[in-house]
């Protein structure tokens, strides 16, 4: 089971609050970072934007690998790369 942080922030007049530096660390976001605020029921999610993204894509590729005939981490990582190589030639 994981580590839960438990911290509280006060709102100031303008709606801000300050990120308790732990739950900054968690999300690994530093001064001028920004953050994802997720909806969820009655919660609000804090998370680092790019975490949200690998997440989102991640379920939105879900059992895409295999009928592409990627059948290990290593060819889909792979696959990846030569699109990136790809994309950045003329």
């Amino acid at each position: 089971m994981s580590t839960q942080l438990v911290e509280t922030a006060k709102v100031l007049p303008k709606g801000q609050i300050t990120i308790p530096k732990d739950i900054r660390a968690t999300l690994g976001v530093d001064t001028g970072d920004r953050v994802m605020l997720v909806s969820d029921g009655d919660r609000i999610v804090m998370m680092n934007p790019a975490t949200y993204a690998l997440e989102w894509l991640g379920a939105k590729m879900a059992g895409k690998a295999e009928p592409a005939g990627l059948t290990s981490e290593d060819e889909v990582a792979d696959y990846i790369t030569d699109l990136r190589r790809a994309a950045r030639t003329p």
